[in-house]
């Protein structure tokens, strides 16, 4: 029986022990463990319930959604089909990754209309730009056209209830006149309506310092991928744990980062196979990391 005492005392000893070890913080609020689906982009369009069955079973709580399209909507599912399977496994899809080309080059609101629409079903709380083509992204004033409409898709996303995040590879490292893209996008987009979603993997290929970046601009990275790189072949990806990535330093540096959400993401090379791979990873994250 917990007694008002106890419960005076308990508190107190975990408050003490905050205050003693920062890091002690961020395992009592211990962060959900996410996949980005895209991860099983093989496996889920040929049978999206056993495959989301095998995610949950593998020890993940939360998911990001990709591969969204107003023809196909999610591998032949409608929002809310593939919300009823996610409920079903305790699963819950955070964030979404939509491909908002049509808007982000033209302007045309159809698919972010769309988009926001399937994100508010899923009751997820980001709606992430994941990619820009590359014909789009050669030089200063394609950023910042970009980061104009990014700036107003946040503001569509706000009314809707939801936040927009922008996800990076390493092209936005590219220096233009002597600025980098990801510069511009982080200069130019209002900084209470745009979140980025951090790739640490693509961060550290294109040669930058992920806890540079969280200095810099402290609170901006509301979201990370989690993916490491092979010893071998750095150009290829490999489980968490298993690779040339010291996370360790990057979770601690989390509160700074403004990280309530991370994804695992592996693209490539799995070990055996996928499914032992996603596991793998989760596994050792949440041993070691959080």
């Amino acid at each position: 029986m917990t007694t008002r005492r106890n419960f005076i005392v308990t508190t107190s000893l975990a408050t003490a022990a905050v205050l003693a070890s920062p890091s002690f913080a961020f395992s009592m609020s211990k962060k959900e463990i996410g996949l980005q689906l895209y991860t099983l982009r093989k496996e889920l369009p040929k049978d999206v319930k056993t495959t989301l069955e095998k995610v949950a079973k593998s020890g993940y709580t939360a998911v990001e959604t990709y591969g969204f399209s107003i023809k196909d909507q999610f591998w032949g599912l409608t929002p809310i089909e593939l919300k009823k399977i996610l409920d079903e496994n305790n699963l819950k899809a955070v964030s979404g990754h939509y491909n908002l080309g049509s808007f982000l080059y033209d302007g045309k609101k159809e698919e972010l209309i769309a988009a926001i629409e399937a994100a508010k079903i899923l009751k997820s709380e980001f709606l992430t730009i994941p990619w820009v083509d590359e014909p789009f992204r050669r030089n200063i004033q394609d950023y910042k056209k970009i980061a104009a409409r990014v700036n107003e898709a946040a503001v569509m996303c706000k009314k809707a209830g939801l936040k927009l995040a922008y996800h990076n590879h390493d092209f936005e490292f590219e220096k233009h006149d002597g600025i980098t893209g990801f510069e511009i996008l982080l200069k130019e987009t209002d900084k209470d309506l745009v979140f980025f979603e951090l790739d640490l993997y693509w961060v550290i290929h294109s040669g930058n310092d992920p806890l540079k970046l969280f200095k810099e601009n402290p609170g901006r990275f509301k979201m990370w991928h989690v993916k490491d790189k092979d010893k071998k072949n750095n150009d290829l990806n490999t489980e968490v744990g298993s690779g040339t990535i010291d996370f360790k330093p990057l979770f601690a540096a989390s509160k700074q980062s403004g990280m309530i959400h991370f994804f695992v993401e592996q693209e490539n090379n799995f070990a055996n196979n996928s499914f032992e791979s996603i596991k793998s990873s989760c596994d050792f994250i949440s041993k070691n990391l959080i």
